[in-house]
């Protein structure tokens, strides 16, 4: 018996909402499912930002004061509601020349854009453990569009806590931050580390 090859998002969609399906007893109980809805812990979540220096080394800013949550579709493994948001005021450096540049006008301006935001709304499968979260991010003002390589510590369970890694890569210069374009690289290597607790 031949049947009609299923596309790859449909896969996707049905692997992801097995991920975070509750179980079949609390399923079978109700009508409409709420979204599955995370927490942000900051106590265990480590979010950087690394630019090559000179194209020899490399410079890191760190961002410890983080929010955010993410809320999942059990009927639409596809669908996802991402927010993150960095206090950019808190950021940190290695030394205090760096600390006040990236703080300054000519990076974060942090006195005009005292937030940096991450936003995610369609998730797709992208291997074992793994997905890709289409988004934006927010910085001095400009929006401009992501996609977040996610990788889950182990398949999410509903109820149980999630710890993931994921990275994106941004240009500096596409959010105005056009200084020391000799020096300091243009391509920026955004790694967030995270655990998120159900709420």
């Amino acid at each position: 018996m031949t049947g009609f090859p299923i596309p790859r998002a449909h896969v996707a969609a049905m692997v992801l909402a097995a991920w975070f399906a509750p179980s079949a007893s609390w399923a079978d109980s109700r009508s409409a499912q709420p979204p599955d809805r995370y927490r942000i812990d900051p106590a265990h979540t480590a979010i950087t930002a690394q630019v090559s220096f000179f194209g020899l080394a490399s410079k890191t800013a760190g961002f410890p004061a983080v929010s955010g949550t993410i809320a999942l579709d059990p009927a639409r493994g596809d669908v996802v509601a991402l927010s993150i948001v960095l206090d950019a005021r808190q950021l940190t450096a290695g030394d205090p020349v760096t600390l006040a540049r990236l703080k300054g006008p000519n990076f974060f301006a942090v006195a005009q854009y005292p937030e940096i935001r991450f936003t995610g709304t369609h998730m797709d499968l992208a291997g074992s453990n793994a997905v890709r979260i289409t988004g934006t991010v927010t910085a001095r003002g400009v929006t401009r569009p992501i996609v977040l390589a996610v990788r889950f510590n182990q398949p999410p369970r509903h109820g149980h806590p999630i710890t993931l890694n994921a990275t994106t890569t941004i240009n500096r210069r596409d959010f105005g931050m056009t200084a020391y374009r000799f020096i300091v690289g243009s391509k920026v290597r955004i790694a967030i580390a995270a655990r998120l607790s159900p709420e």
